[in-house]
């Protein structure tokens, strides 16, 4: 007869591993399968997010999962400002996420090494040709370039590094933008895992997708000889995001949605469209659709539907930024938008990463003396912006 559950999810990333666990805590009667192609969950990332971002309920999610804590504030560096602001600093490794999962999820719910060929409303296809049947599909794949929207990239290279010696950085440091700008926004994102133990990335807002391992290897080499660091790569990660500016929303999920089928994740359009910061959406909309992990299939697609264009209308104030920064700023001086920003009050620099921005908060961040021409800002405001559909080439 073949394998069958009530719930399978598609892609075992940070969405739909957070969604799988939210499931099961939810409804443990459930039958549920998470499939992921990889040999393991959450693939090669870091995800990071403050401390007021998560709800009560947001917290009770992610507390199993063994994260790094910093209770000393943040600090950004920029060439003509730097700041020390108080709100504390949380960062997951996607091994620890995969080990959390492992532990918390019932064997046959992990589904991994198990490519999805296709799927439809009433089941999955895998890359064997084995059929698995379920009530409900959730798609939380990987979101790819399309010609449905516009925007630039977030192209970065991450290293875990031990040094000889200890590092003095004792907080994180999210910016970094005192280091030469490449024709992108380029900056420095420090964590201190330890005395002498420290994740440093090289990160670019940038318009092509291309990136450029040896070359960012070498400015991260580069970058820690500058502060007296002798260190030794104990892992690496990279990452190329969509900055998403604009586009059609509809059209974008009509060339992806399958009938009946829930359509979730970064794959769904549950970003943060300037930031690629991705756990609070990502926990909220798992504990979203837990709670409605019971309803009949057609029901819980609407909802998520109706969830994804209305995160779609709540941040189009910043994909209105993001249209600033790549066709209004000079590349090599975008890093003069998010100095200005950084000028503001603390509460609202955190609601603008956890997408909360209030009316109030966006007049603050428009108001004033532009950090971009005039004429740029107009043109780029009138604008379609360039359609997000380059390759990723490493």
């Amino acid at each position: 007869m073949g394998r069958r559950f009530d719930i399978a999810i598609v892609g075992g990333g940070l969405a739909g591993g957070l969604a799988a666990l939210a499931i099961r805590r939810a409804h443990p009667s459930l039958s549920l399968a998470l499939f992921e192609a990889g040999d393991s969950f959450g693939g090669n990332h870091r995800w990071s997010w403050f401390e007021s971002d998560l709800s009560q309920q947001g917290e009770a999610l992610l507390a199993p999962f063994a994260r790094t804590e910093w209770t000393g504030g943040n600090e950004v560096r920029f060439p003509a400002h730097r700041r020390v602001l108080s709100a504390n600093y949380r960062s997951l490794d996607s091994r620890d996420f995969d080990r959390t999962l492992r532990r918390e999820l019932p064997q046959e719910a992990q589904q991994l090494g198990s490519r999805v060929a296709r799927l439809d409303a009433s089941g999955i296809e895998l890359a064997t040709g084995e059929r698995v049947e379920a009530r409900t599909v959730i798609d939380c794949r990987d979101a790819g370039p399309s010609k449905h929207l516009a925007g630039g990239w977030q192209v970065f290279l991450g290293q875990h590094l031990r040094t000889a010696s200890p590092h003095g950085i004792d907080r994180p440091v999210i910016m970094d933008a005192t280091v030469r700008q490449h024709g992108a926004y380029r900056f420095v994102y420090l964590l201190p895992m330890g005395p002498d133990e420290i994740f440093v990335e090289d990160t670019y807002y940038a318009d092509s997708a291309a990136l450029d391992a040896p070359g960012l290897r070498e400015r991260i080499a580069a970058y820690a000889a500058d502060k007296g660091w002798e260190a030794t790569v104990l892992h690496e990660e990279t990452g190329v995001l969509p900055v998403i500016t604009g586009g059609d929303f509809a059209a974008y999920r009509a060339s992806l949605e399958e009938p009946e089928v829930v359509l979730a994740g970064a794959r769904g359009g549950f970003v943060h469209p300037l930031t690629s910061y991705t756990i609070p959406v990502a926990v909220e909309n798992a504990l979203a659709i837990a709670d409605a992990a019971a309803f009949p299939r057609d029901e819980l697609a609407r909802l998520v539907d109706r969830r994804a264009h209305e995160h779609w209308r709540r941040t189009g104030f910043y994909r209105l930024l993001g249209k600033m920064l790549f066709e209004a700023a000079i590349p090599e001086e975008r890093y003069r938008v998010f100095e200005r920003f950084y000028r503001l009050g603390e509460p609202l620099i955190e609601r603008f990463y956890a997408a909360r921005s209030s009316a109030l908060d966006k007049v603050r961040i428009l108001s004033g003396k532009p950090p971009v021409p005039i004429s740029r800002a107009v043109a780029a405001l009138l604008g379609k912006g360039a359609p997000l559909v380059q390759e990723d080439r490493r």
